[in-house]
């Protein structure tokens, strides 16, 4: 028997302020968030949508090193834009915070001495990369080096973006700082753990109870974590900014961002309640609901960090569903901030002034909920010309157009309803129960469809029809096919409120109807003889030109991308390159690594012997396709399980500055064995 909630608060993961948004942000959580809390406020329940600016991450610090100013001055830049951005493009938050705000400073500390006070934390001193050139220990993020899972030279400290693989600074092979490019010297410093491993079994009970709830992408991930045995992980940092411990003799150490971080939807909704105690009836009481809207990168966060935090805790509720989704591609790459490889919503709404609803559209439409997907600037177009324009606004405006030709703009009284008006009728009310359905699992581009399907039935009754020709021959007929298109128009703006607010506002008052909520969208929306009011398009098409000059801004970033190459490392003596035993192989077999995207199990003939390498190309390079293939094969490096596959040594591959990889391998065949001096 499934729960009954009261309440509902939804949290939309807390954007790091060192940066713009872009689409991937918005497709990834902000975006179906805000459909879902639109529409459940439309059926008029309780429900408050929180998020915030998260202020404390490394890659504020990064940001500020590398411009010369204070963290401070960072997140103050992109609080306010980021804000401005989400405000503008119509996502509706109820509050908008930032964990800079001395309120959070107070809760995160609170939160952290009630877990103190309880004995939940272990107090370890531990080694710890530090930079001794600055004189400094290393953040996760300060710490760079290669990604033990999939060979990604670029992976951080905390996680590697290529493969998504959450990691520890020591996982890293061949480590290096950020600040100073030096290796890393390994320092004894003291931290304040939390033992997961202590929560794993509840945690493991919680999860496993969500299975029939939870997106498969959501629960599998949780369960892979879950499986391989969780570890204590350290909640507090040696770093300068953030949320100072609030222990004594602490200086120079704050909470770990992701200890400090979600509790920010805490602090966030208690600001919503200025001071008062109404925020608890959403934290606190068991018939409140807690959503995450989060992309995948966050999962373990949401799922397992986050909960076990407040179960040890104990004051408050566990989250009932995180519907995260994958990622948005852009014109078949990864969106990188880094690289400028991006397509960013305040420089959107600078180049597409009044169509908020037309990227509101295409991202939903295209939206990662299962699957990473992909956005181009020629599917944009095409949505808006042959969707919005020549289908739902098409409709709209023949509708209103004949209404404005045939009675002045007047609902005309309908007659009798034929069998296919009855259908047409019922197809109406059918497609808000769809629409209801897909919205409550969480499935917004279905829901976009059954919308986008009542426009089309719009058309084709309109079509089938022809009121502009029955007008001459059968002027009742007419107004009962008129009134029932404008029933159709009316329920279009009312249904496509959560999806397209601007456009609905604009029906609406294209209509002269106050907007009607989901509701109150039941049986007859317009009266006989109500005076609608003006006509307009709703959409316009998107030309050629416009969508070229997007088009060639990406492609002037791939050209400046190409030419910044990977700056060359620090000089190294002869002698530690010839310790390197790098020999000429050939693949004898591939097959992909079960329950991973990136990695191939490869066998090779390495001359003196056939060998096992696990190599992360599953991405670039199908396993049927590189069976013969001769690459160059770093022969003695130590031995290392991956995915419970022992990899004895690394084939060596090149990456361009958009992340391809192509083997390096020799111009001839020679033989297996032969050495690369």
């Amino acid at each position: 028997m499934s729960k009954t909630f009261n309440r509902t608060l939804v949290t939309a993961a807390l954007p790091y302020a060192n940066g713009p948004v872009h689409i991937g942000h918005l497709a990834g959580c902000y975006l179906p968030a805000d459909i879902y809390v639109r529409f459940m406020r439309s059926c008029g329940e309780e429900i408050l949508f929180i998020c915030g600016s998260d202020e404390h991450g490394v890659p504020i610090t990064i940001k500020a090193r590398n411009e010369n100013i204070t963290p401070k001055q960072v997140v103050d830049k992109y609080h306010e834009m980021m804000k401005e951005s989400f405000r503008e493009f119509g996502i509706s938050f109820d509050h908008y915070s930032r964990t800079s705000s001395m309120l959070h400073h107070q809760t995160a500390s609170d939160f952290f001495n009630t877990m103190y006070e309880k004995g939940e934390f272990v107090e370890e001193t531990t080694q710890q990369y530090y930079d001794a050139e600055v004189n400094q220990f290393l953040a996760d993020r300060y710490i760079e080096g290669t990604c033990p899972k999939c060979g990604n030279e670029k992976a951080y400290g905390d996680q590697c973006e290529k493969c998504g693989t959450s990691l520890n600074p020591m996982d890293l092979l061949s480590p290096v700082s950020k600040l100073s490019g030096s290796k890393p010297v390994l320092k004894e410093t003291k931290n304040w753990f939390l033992p997961l491993d202590k929560y794993q079994e509840r945690l493991l009970s919680w999860i496993q109870s969500k299975q029939d709830l939870w997106k498969p992408n959501v629960y599998g991930q949780c369960m892979s974590w879950l499986q391989q045995g969780l570890q204590p992980r350290a909640m507090t940092r040696d770093l300068d900014w953030g949320v100072k411990v609030p222990l004594p003799n602490t200086d120079g150490k704050v909470l770990y961002v992701w200890f400090d971080a979600p509790i920010g939807y805490i602090s966030a909704t208690k600001e919503l309640f200025n001071g008062g105690d109404g925020w608890q009836k959403f934290w606190c009481q068991e018939d409140s609901r807690l959503l995450h809207f989060i992309g995948k990168d966050n999962i373990v966060f949401h799922c397992i960090i986050f909960p076990a935090m407040l179960m040890a805790h104990g004051n408050y509720i566990l989250p009932e569903n995180v519907p995260a989704n994958e990622f948005l591609n852009l014109e078949g790459e990864k969106i990188s901030t880094s690289r400028n490889w991006a397509v960013w919503l305040h420089q959107y709404l600078q180049d597409f002034k009044e169509k908020q609803d037309v990227l509101r559209y295409v991202l939903c439409s295209t939206m990662p909920e299962t699957k990473d997907n992909d956005f181009t600037w020629k599917d944009f177009q095409a949505r808006n010309n042959n969707e919005l324009v020549a289908i739902f606004g098409n409709f709209v405006n023949r509708t209103l157009v004949l209404t404005q030709k045939f009675y002045n703009g007047m609902v005309p009284e309908a007659g009798e309803f034929s069998i296919q008006d009855k259908e047409i009728i019922n197809a109406i009310l059918n497609t808000k129960k769809q629409i209801s359905t897909s919205l409550h699992a969480f499935r917004f581009r279905e829901a976009l469809q059954h919308l986008m399907d009542l426009a089309r039935t719009g058309n084709k009754y309109l079509a089938d029809n022809e009121p502009w020709k029955l007008i001459k021959t059968d002027e009742e007929r007419v107004k009962t096919i008129m009134y029932v298109a404008l029933e159709i128009t009316a329920y279009l703006a009312a249904l496509s409120e959560p999806f397209m607010p601007r456009q609905s506002s604009t029906l609406f008052a294209m209509l002269a109807l106050q907007p009607i909520s989901y509701k109150d969208a039941n049986g007859q929306l317009l009266k006989a003889g109500h005076q609608t009011g003006y006509v307009a398009l709703l959409f316009e098409k998107i030309e050629d030109d416009v969508i070229a000059s997007q088009i060639e801004k990406l492609q002037a970033t791939q050209i400046k991308n190409a030419v910044q190459a990977t700056p060359i490392k620090d000089t190294i003596a002869f002698d530690d390159f010839a310790k390197m035993d790098i020999r000429v192989a050939t693949i004898l077999a591939a097959e992909r690594v079960p329950k991973t995207d990136k990695l191939l199990k490869l066998i090779l003939d390495a001359g003196a012997d056939k060998r096992t390498v696990v190599s992360g190309i599953a991405q670039f390079y199908d396993p049927e396709k590189v069976i013969g293939q001769q690459v160059l094969l770093l022969a003695n490096l130590e031995p290392r399980k991956i995915k419970g596959i022992e990899s004895h040594g690394m084939i060596l591959m090149a990456e361009d500055a958009a992340g391809q990889l192509c083997f390096a391998s020799p111009l001839q065949t020679i033989d297996n064995g032969s050495t690369v001096k």
